[in-house]
Parts: structure tokens; C-alpha cells; sequence
């Protein structure tokens, strides 16, 4: 009888609930890092591309311009998809689609494809944060969704740290191509895991009037907010690489590093601010971290002069600048209506990718001439109009609540 007791395991009710959050948590975080996949990739084996694909430093800019604006196009009508037909669906047709766009980009034999491979990776992008938002609000308790939102939007990072340092690595013994063929079966195998672990979505709700499309209230201040911090990220991810390799004498794997640490310090910058976003509080965070995104601006372009400060300003762009956006999540989270959640994820991320879309061509029509202190100004310029955007609307929402404005 001991024996037969003692080989008996019971998982209580609460540890069941505990290791099925700690799985969902992951999940998500992995759908977030492969949507974003390709964008880090390009960055990080930008040195690579412009030797051997024989793509110039303007066409690299391109290609973020056209992933991210069929993104920023597609994300309102993303935002009403995820809502009709649930997050379960909407994330494994995501991950399918960034394991097809990364074979396309591994498989370009020039630019024409390259750029074709972009444009598709554009749709995961438009359905990754209304898809795991959605998920977030159906499965996650009210107390810790702002830490696991933290935790699943550090997976952008994690797609950084993946380029930067793994990927680029095998890069060097594998070939440009063979990393991103990787990359692609791992996107593959994440489909089949979300096949498998998540519950199956609830029968579509009746449709009910059409909703507007245009932000308006917070959506709308937090969707210019992104726009402008969108476009300074969007450019260090494409450039900071490149910058390295050409202007700091880096070698390629080196300068791929950079992309690397700067993602890692966005994890932790991510999940830090996530769980620091509480009511009262999280609406003055996304000002206070693009002022914090303007100063790192200033030492990459610093690192002209003083070239090991390019490691100071790419953490600082982690822990600061990619944060912005993990914060606004949250806010949506906690403010969206009843069956709003997806689409005003939708319209505040199609502004972030808006951003993506215009800020690397205006820094790419500067690095094609070599002007890359110029271009860090640009940068911080981007971020002082973010910064100025999120704290007039702090100051507003603040007023508004005093005097009782819903």
C-alpha cells in the first residue's frame, strides 16, 4: 500500500492551471517573436545581404518599408478577424505564414523576391497583436495580464536576440540562406504546438454593426504615438548592423551582436515596464520611455566619436524605445470595451507598423551616403515627437478623467 501511494502523483487543480498558463504564456511569446522574425533577420544579416545578394543599403530600407506597410494596411481588417474567428485560428494561420515568408526570403535569388517574401510576411505582423491580446483577455486572469503581456511582447525581443546571435551565428557556417531556412521549419513546428495546446476557439459571434475603422480617443493618440516611436525603431533594427560593420569597423558577426543585446535588453525592459503599466501609472509610461529612446538615439550617434557607446545606445534602445509599445498594449488591454480588444490592438499596431513603413527609406536616403550621424539625429527627433505626443495625451486623459470625460 505505501509503495502503490508513494508512485501516485496528483497535480492539484491550481498547478494544473499554473504550468497550462506557463505554456500559453510561451506559446504566445513565440508567436510574437516568429511575426517579427524576418525584420531582425534582415538587419542582423544586413552586412551579408548587401555582399551577396547584391542589395544596396536603400533596398534593405525597401524591404522593412514594404513589410510593414502591407502590415499597417492589413492591421484594421486583421483586428475584425481575430475578433470573428478567434485567437486559436488566427495564430496558427499567423505562424504558417511567417514559416512561408522566411523559406520565400531564404530562397530569393535577388531583390524581386526578397521584396515579394516581405510583403507576405506582412499579414502574421497584422494579426500578432490582436491574435495574442484576444488570448491574453480569454484565458489569463485580470491580475496578471499586464505581466503576461510584458512576457509575450518580449517576444519581438526574442526574435532579435534569435537573429542577432544564434541565427547569424549559424549564418557563418551555414550560409545566410540556411539560417533563414531554419528559422522558417522553426515557425513550422510552433504552428503545430499552437495546434495542440490551445483550446478550440468558441462558435463566431453574430455579426453586429460594422465597426469604424479610424482610432479615435486613446486608440487614436496611442496610434500616432506609435507611428512616430514605430519609425526610430524600425530604423535601428534595419541599420544599427549595418552602421557597425560599415562605420565601426565590425565584422559581420559582430556587428550582428548588436542586434542581439539590444533584444535582450528589451526583454527586460519590456517585462520590467509591463508590470510596472498599473492604472494611475501606466498612463505617463509611454512618455517617459520615448524621452528615454531620444537619449540613446544621442549616443548611437555619439558612437561616431566614441565608437564602444554604440553598446550603450543599443541597450538603451531596448530598455526604452521597444518597451513604448509593450506599455501601449497593456493600456488598450485595460481600457478596451466589451469585444473591442482586437481591433483596437489593430489600429494602435497599425500605426506602430505605419512607423516601421516610413522611418527606415528617410534613414536609408542618409546611410546610402555614409551620412549615419545624420540619421541617429533623425532617430532622435522621431522619438522627441512620440515622447511629445504621449505626454500631451497623459496630460489630457488625466484632465478629461478629473472633470469625468469617458
Amino acid at each position: 500500500m505505501r509503495g502503490s501511494a508513494a508512485s501516485t502523483v496528483t497535480v492539484s487543480p491550481t498547478e494544473q492551471d499554473a504550468r497550462a498558463g506557463r505554456q500559453l504564456t510561451a506559446l504566445l511569446t513565440c508567436a510574437m517573436a516568429f511575426s517579427m522574425l524576418q525584420l531582425f533577420l534582415l538587419g542582423a544579416l544586413g552586412p551579408r545581404l548587401v555582399t551577396e545578394l547584391g542589395v544596396s543599403p536603400a533596398v534593405l530600407g525597401l524591404t522593412t518599408t514594404i513589410g510593414f506597410g502591407t502590415a499597417a494596411v492589413l492591421s484594421p481588417a486583421g483586428g475584425r478577424i481575430v475578433d470573428r474567428i478567434g485567437p486559436r485560428r488566427s495564430l496558427v494561420v499567423l505562424l504558417i505564414l511567417s514559416a512561408a515568408a522566411l523559406f520565400l526570403i531564404g530562397a530569393a535569388p535577388g531583390a524581386g523576391l526578397l521584396l515579394g517574401a516581405v510583403a507576405l510576411g506582412g499579414v502574421p505582423q497584422a494579426l500578432a497583436n490582436p491574435a495574442t491580446n484576444k488570448a491574453v483577455l480569454r484565458a489569463v486572469p485580470p491580475a496578471r495580464r499586464g505581466a503576461v503581456t510584458g512576457l509575450k511582447q518580449s517576444g519581438v525581443q526574442l526574435g532579435a536576440f534569435a537573429a542577432g546571435l544564434p541565427l547569424a551565428l549559424l549564418a557563418g557556417g551555414i550560409g545566410w540562406r540556411g539560417a533563414v531556412w531554419t528559422g522558417a521549419g522553426a515557425a513550422l513546428l510552433a504552428g503545430l504546438w499552437a495546434l495542440r495546446v490551445l483550446p478550440a476557439d468558441p462558435a463566431p459571434p453574430p455579426a453586429g454593426p460594422r465597426t469604424a475603422l479610424v482610432p479615435r480617443g486613446m486608440v487614436a493618440w496611442l496610434a500616432v504615438f506609435s507611428l512616430f516611436l514605430g519609425a526610430g525603431i524600425a530604423s535601428v533594427n534595419t541599420y544599427l548592423a549595418l552602421f557597425g560593420a560599415q562605420r565601426l569597423g565590425m565584422g559581420p558577426t559582430a556587428a550582428a551582436a548588436l542586434v542581439a543585446v539590444l533584444g535582450v535588453a528589451g526583454i527586460a525592459g519590456r517585462v520590467g515596464w509591463s508590470k510596472a503599466a498599473r492604472p494611475g501609472r501606466a498612463e505617463w509610461l509611454p512618455g517617459w520611455l520615448a524621452c528615454g529612446a531620444l537619449g540613446a538615439a544621442v549616443l548611437l550617434a555619439a558612437a561616431l566619436l566614441a565608437g564602444p557607446l554604440v553598446w550603450v545606445g543599443a541597450i538603451a534602445v531596448g530598455v526604452f524605445a521597444v518597451s513604448g509599445n509593450a506599455v501601449s498594449m497593456v493600456l488598450v488591454m485595460q481600457r478596451a470595451a466589451p469585444g473591442r480588444a482586437g481591433q483596437d490592438s489593430a489600429l494602435v499596431a497599425a500605426g506602430f507598423f505605419g512607423g516601421f513603413a516610413v522611418g527606415p527609406p528617410l534613414f536609408g536616403l542618409l546611410a546610402q551616403s555614409g551620412r549615419y550621424g545624420p540619421g541617429w539625429l533623425l532617430v532622435a527627433a522621431e522619438f522627441a515627437a512620440a515622447a511629445a505626443v504621449a505626454v500631451l495625451w497623459a496630460v489630457r486623459d488625466r484632465r478629461d478623467r478629473r472633470e469625468g470625460v469617458a
